[in-house]
């Protein structure tokens, strides 16, 4: 929710690499604590690099056109979530190396803290403040010289000019377009319909006011998005957290440790490498013949069968394990494989939609959208610690949820391009 604004503000490259930058002083500092409350502490902000995520978003929309938009969010999202699974192997199996070569088990831990992470959130923000471009314009306060946000003012909309911007509109802005004022310009609109065929055409994030914040927050498609991604982004990070706990507690035995179902459950992770692109490049195919509620539906559908999945998934595990049998191991990774599908697909079809809704502040949007997932991360983690009573039950509690959030999203309209 502060990066959202910050975004808006000052630029997608600038606040990813200050996230990264952030988040790295806890990393660095998790190998010094002694003490569970130390420990608490520091995993709290190392949150902090969850943030990343809405300067991503905002980023790549930035530069894509609305009709690859999708493909784009996605694949990046996508690359991002992929990331879980791709540390939980490297992680671990340096633990496990540190382990071999003698350290203790306090130590190996601490080690693999400050080998992995802390270089690696360095050198990205290093690289990100180097090598990226803030905007299609060039630097962030050169955003509003582009053709496009003449065009938005033509069509009636009230830019908002950063005091440190640097203006060049062609047409020229007229009188009261001062520095830190709304601006507002002449041109003949009859050229201008021929160009404009929807507000993303020229959408350009515009600093937080007030009354922008009152209309983001009261505009039906902020909530569409975010309700759905509390169902989709927020079951992956409950799923994420517990799945490996929850095939250890079936399969646990001298020769399937907790290693094994750490490596195991690492895959619903992995698959975020062409699952979520996947689903925005659906949601893109969707649009070109759909318009915007082809992304909607889209969403939606992936939401809803993931439900299913999920309740599928639970009835397994409770069926066998009630009837004092052990569920298939192969029948258990085929279904959590079509659940990670649908949620995962979900995910990038979310934001495929996300440039739709509230486009001129899109950092804004990335923002409430994405700290909605990790609300439903909080909820649905809640789930899985008091409905434990059987391993299987918290899988289908979310299901059902899932499919009733997603069904009532039908109902929310959306704008036709």
């Amino acid at each position: 929710m502060i990066a959202g604004p910050l975004v808006d503000r000052y630029g997608p490259r600038k606040v990813m690499a200050w996230v990264l930058i952030l988040g790295a002083i806890p990393s660095g500092l998790a190998e010094t604590i002694s003490t569970a409350t130390g420990f608490y502490f520091v995993r709290f902000f190392i949150g902090i690099l969850g943030a990343t995520f809405v300067p991503c978003q905002a980023w790549t929309t930035a530069f894509y056109d609305k009709s690859v938009v999708g493909s784009a969010n996605a694949l990046v999202g996508g690359w991002g979530n992929m990331g879980g699974g791709v540390t939980f192997v490297v992680m671990v199996s340096l633990y496990d190396r540190l382990r071999h070569d003698g350290l203790s088990q306090h130590v190996a831990w601490r080690a693999a803290f400050a080998i992995v992470p802390v270089p690696i959130l360095l050198i990205t923000a290093a690289l990100v403040l180097l090598f990226g471009t803030d905007h299609p314009a060039g630097k962030w306060n050169q955003r509003h010289t582009l053709p496009a946000t003449a065009l938005s003012i033509a069509h009636g909309h009230r830019v908002v000019v950063d005091a440190d911007e640097h203006l060049d509109l062609k047409p020229k802005l007229s009188a009261d377009g001062e520095k830190g004022q709304e601006a507002t310009v002449s041109v003949n609109t009859a050229e201008v319909e021929k160009l404009y065929t929807s507000e993303v055409d020229v959408a350009v994030n515009e600093r937080l006011t007030w009354d922008t914040a009152l209309l983001i927050l009261t505009n039906h498609l902020t909530w569409l998005p975010a309700l759905a991604y509390i169902t989709t982004f927020g079951f992956e990070l409950a799923v994420d957290a517990s799945l490996a706990n929850v095939i250890y507690g079936i399969y646990k035995s001298p020769t399937f440790g907790q290693t094994k179902a750490g490596y195991l459950t690492s895959l619903y992770g992995l698959l975020n490498l062409w699952t979520r692109p996947t689903g925005g490049f659906i949601g893109d195919i969707l649009y070109k013949r759909y318009g915007v509620p082809g992304k909607k539906y889209n969403m939606i559908a992936c939401g809803f069968f993931q439900g299913a999945m999920a309740i599928a998934f639970g009835l397994y595990i409770d069926h066998n394990l009630k009837n004092g049998e052990k569920p298939s191991l192969a029948i258990i990774v085929l279904l959590m494989v079509l659940m990670a599908i649908f949620n995962e697909a979900g995910c990038g079809a979310n934001f495929a939609l996300v440039p739709h809704c509230n486009p001129y502040s899109n950092g804004m949007m990335s923002g409430i959208v994405g700290s909605a997932g990790n609300l439903g991360g909080i909820i649905f983690a809640m789930i899985f610690r008091f409905q434990s009573t059987t391993l299987g039950k918290p899988f289908w509690v979310c299901g059902i949820i899932c499919m009733a959030i997603n069904a009532v999203l039908v109902v929310f309209p959306v704008p036709k391009l």
